[in-house]
């Protein structure tokens, strides 16, 4: 239901009551949550934008990260209705949805005036760990002073059928020379994590890797990580640092950005860089390097550890070329070199289709 807030002052057994108003701004608002993030009364959220141009030329009031690396778009009601607001947020969400450790670096680097090198070591300092994955999954909230009814119904809607959209209310009052924020929520982000139980992290299962592989005829290249047994990433340390995750055992489920997963193998060699990494070639090992490749500047950045590319050796159970990639609505993708596969759909799906633990192939 709509939220009315009020406060009163005991004088002995005389009630006074507090003054409830907006704030003369939204923006000093904006900048009251910016500088103590904390009362939203969320888990050590860090506030890595203010004001975040999105591709088509809006503005994200607040965008934020929590320490499990999930997004937050924070976005206040201002002068525009409850419902356009929520329709406001929907739209960030898609473009949210697409950003990846790069996108959110950028940012980060534009709103603290710093190099986006120093991503890492800001979240270390924020959150006391590395983040393996981020933007795994993102929220919407709603930041008001009302709701009218049959706004407070679409976001009830939205929250059940899964769209991680919350509404917190804030109101402002003053007793004298003193000012109060009053808060309270109609539907905090981890209640509706709790109606939504899709939208939650799910556990790892110790074994499944997603690799997001840049297919290209530079860099690396589908075929020749068909014909000598690898996945691989670099041009920025943030492209080659996840693959330090793969280990022996592990099992990769490679996709290629805009067709489709083209293959599953498993990890026979943790990350090594390319100048090392070795392969058979006529019956002899040579170095990658030296052996004949589809991709003619597999050797950039040689001398820089950051930029070099870096080579993880798989064993391939299944492939497709990759003009015969594999593809439904709804599977898991990500622009992040390697991710913790946690998507049981996905993992059931890629396992009937690749006709993996006895499933039936349907591609």
């Amino acid at each position: 239901m709509p939220i009315e807030m009020a406060l009163w002052r005991l004088d002995g057994n005389e009630t006074v009551p507090v003054g409830s108003s907006s704030l003369a701004t939204e923006k000093r608002l904006e900048e009251i949550l910016e500088g103590n993030i904390d009362i939203l009364g969320l888990d050590r959220l860090l506030v890595i934008g203010r004001q975040v141009p999105t591709s088509w030329g809006k503005f994200m009031d607040l965008l934020a990260l929590d320490p499990q690396g999930d997004v937050y778009v924070i976005e206040l009601k201002r002068d525009r209705t409850p419902r356009e607001v929520v329709a406001q947020a929907l739209d960030y969400g898609s473009w949210v949805n697409d950003l990846d450790y790069q996108g959110l670096a950028e940012i980060w680097a534009g709103y603290a005036a710093k190099s986006v090198e120093g991503f890492g070591e800001a979240l270390k300092e924020a959150f006391g760990e590395d983040l393996e994955e981020l933007n795994g999954s993102h929220k919407l909230i709603i930041v008001a002073s009302e709701l009218d009814p049959s706004t407070e119904r679409i976001v009830e809607y939205l929250s059940a059928f899964e769209v991680p959209v919350s509404v917190v209310f804030f109101r402002y009052l003053k007793d004298g020379e003193r000012e109060y924020l009053a808060r309270s929520w109609l539907a905090s982000p981890t209640e509706a994590e709790t109606k939504a139980t899709r939208s939650k992290k799910r556990p790892w299962n110790g074994q499944d890797f997603y690799i997001s592989f840049g297919d290209s005829d530079s860099s690396r290249n589908w075929d020749d990580a068909l014909k000598y047994g690898f996945v691989a990433g670099g041009g920025k340390r943030w492209h080659s640092g996840s693959l330090n995750q793969l280990q022996p055992g592990h099992r990769v489920f490679v996709h290629i950005g805009q067709r489709g997963y083209v293959g599953v193998g498993k990890v026979v060699e943790s990350v090594q860089p390319v100048g090392d990494f070795k392969v058979a070639v006529d019956g002899s090992e040579v170095p990658i390097l030296q052996a004949p490749l589809v991709a003619q500047s597999m050797d950039h950045d040689l001398e820089d550890p950051d930029k070099q590319e870096y080579v993880v050796r798989v064993e391939w159970e299944k492939t497709h070329p990759r003009n015969d990639a594999f593809w439904e609505r709804g599977l898991f993708a990500n622009q992040n070199t390697a991710v913790k596969l946690r998507d049981t759909g996905t993992i059931k799906r890629l396992e009937e289709h690749f006709a993996l633990c006895g499933g039936d192939t349907n591609g």
